[in-house]
């Protein structure tokens, strides 16, 4: 048997002296050495003096890591534009920059404290700082040496950084121009908030992952009627509005409820069900028609009675008890209804429990009716001592800190933990079922695996939590 033979012998090719991928490896690094020696950058500028300007508006990088392939795709068509426009006969001086503030930098520092079992807040925090600021000078030049390797033109000998002290400096002279003009001022707002990194987290940081939540079905009873106002059917006085949640520990934070127009709701009467059922024979609850089929299988109601419609004119004039108000003191107030566009019939009960302090649809809406309800509220009274209802409490509550704990704005609950350090869950949930168990608000409990909100980073679950923040007024 014959050696096999070699078919690449018979394919006759032209030859060509041509390098492999044009010899690009040893080329670039001599194309941008000879650049550099004739001085390019300032030739480009001075050949451009007094031409009109072309300024492109570089969003910088973080100077946090080796640049990836988005980061070259980014720089290289900034390029393009920017080289494009010179030669269109415009003065188009492209002047690079880096972002060296905010949490890509810090966590990269936490990340080698960690490695070391060093603890963070265990650090000085000008050691800390300092210690970013070297962090991001040193990637500063190996990304801009990576840069310039892709043939990048630009003023890489007089780039802008964020951390310059001139840069910081004017940026708090322009801060305490909107103060001086009193267009700063002190508010806050719920944001996603990471307890492991602790720190706010905007849409982009955030992924979503399976995450399995608590779920409940609460009771907010009707007890509060306009005050000489058209009369309530008695069955309706004695029902109560119920609601779900996955976030059993928003509850203390509750200060609305809201439901839709658009919505069919009806009032039910439990007429079976299990003895010591959370769900008693005889109770009234107010749902969604689409969902409360649904809602009583969750209770374990073997059957029910409609007794009619509930109208959205009966629902406005209703207020409600908040479900923790014989656990603590601090939840004897009025929970009024409001008519919210983001309530629907597709999950849930038709309500929806709303704490402005925990979401931004439940900020929008509560900063929306907060002068309408505070009025109405003032014209409610208790329907069976016809006394007063409690005036509306209209400042948002900071139930929650930037270690995950309920504060002292959650009464009865105080130090529980809504996740730990670690991004685990805590014992707030089990605090606040309990507590709901005990006063006899709960009809229903569960477990739901769903997609929730995790830190890109630390891969850990956020929060909606209150924070205050400093705000400038745009109108």
């Amino acid at each position: 048997m014959t050696d096999a033979r070699d078919y690449s012998a018979t394919l006759f090719l032209p030859q060509t002296d041509f390098p492999m991928r044009a010899g690009l490896p040893q080329k670039e690094p001599e194309i941008l050495a000879r650049w550099a020696k004739l001085g390019m950058y300032q030739r480009l500028r001075e050949a451009a003096r007094g031409r009109t300007k072309f300024v492109l508006h570089d969003g910088p990088p973080y100077a946090n890591g080796n640049i990836h392939i988005g980061t070259a795709l980014n720089k290289i068509l900034k390029d393009v534009v920017t080289r494009s426009q010179q030669m269109l006969g415009y003065d188009s001086n492209y002047v690079p920059g880096w972002d060296c503030h905010g949490l890509p930098i810090e966590w990269k520092i936490e990340e080698e404290y960690r490695a070391k079992g060093k603890n963070k807040d265990a650090v000085p925090v000008n050691e800390f700082r300092a210690e970013c600021r070297a962090f991001a000078e040193h990637w500063l030049g190996v990304q801009r040496e990576e840069f310039k390797r892709l043939g990048v033109e630009g003023d890489w000998g007089n780039p802008y950084t964020t951390m310059s002290f001139a840069a910081e400096a004017q940026i708090a002279r322009e801060l305490m121009k909107f103060a001086a003009n009193g267009t700063l001022y002190r508010g806050s707002k719920p944001v996603m908030w990471s307890v492991v990194e602790k720190t706010a987290l905007a849409e982009a940081e955030v992924e979503y992952h399976d995450y399995t939540s608590d779920q409940v079905w609460v009771k907010f009873p009707v007890r509060f009627v306009v005050r000489d106002g058209p009369a309530m059917r008695p069955e309706l006085l004695l029902s109560s509005v119920v609601i779900w949640t996955t976030t059993p520990w928003t509850l203390p934070g509750n200060k609305a409820v809201a439901y839709s127009s658009k919505i069919s709701y009806g009032l039910y009467k439990v007429t079976t069900a299990p003895q010591n059922n959370w769900a008693g024979v005889g109770d009234n609850f107010v749902l969604a028609d689409k969902l409360a089929p649904e809602v009583m299988k969750h209770a374990k109601v073997d059957a029910v009675e409609r007794l009619g419609d509930v109208t959205s004119k009966e629902l406005r004039g209703l207020g409600l008890r908040h479900p923790l108000e014989t656990f603590a003191n601090g939840y004897y107030r009025t929970i009024p209804l409001l008519e919210g566009d983001h309530v629907t019939d597709e999950t849930g009960t038709g309500f929806v429990h709303t704490a402005p302090g925990h979401g931004r649809e439940d900020f929008d809406i509560w900063i929306a009716n907060t002068r309408s309800a505070e009025e109405f509220v003032d014209a409610l009274v208790d329907y069976e001592t016809n006394e007063p209802a409690p005036k509306l409490q209209v400042d948002i509550p900071y139930t929650v800190d930037e270690h995950g704990a309920l504060t002292t704005q959650a009464p009865g609950f105080t130090g529980k933990r809504v996740l730990t350090d670690k991004g685990e869950k805590g014992d707030a949930n089990d605090a606040v079922i309990k507590a709901l168990t005990d006063a006899h608000m709960l009809i229903a409990r569960g477990r739901l695996k769903h997609q929730y909100p995790h830190s890109w980073r630390s891969k850990k679950p956020v929060i909606f939590r209150n924070t205050p923040q400093w705000f400038i007024a745009m109108d």
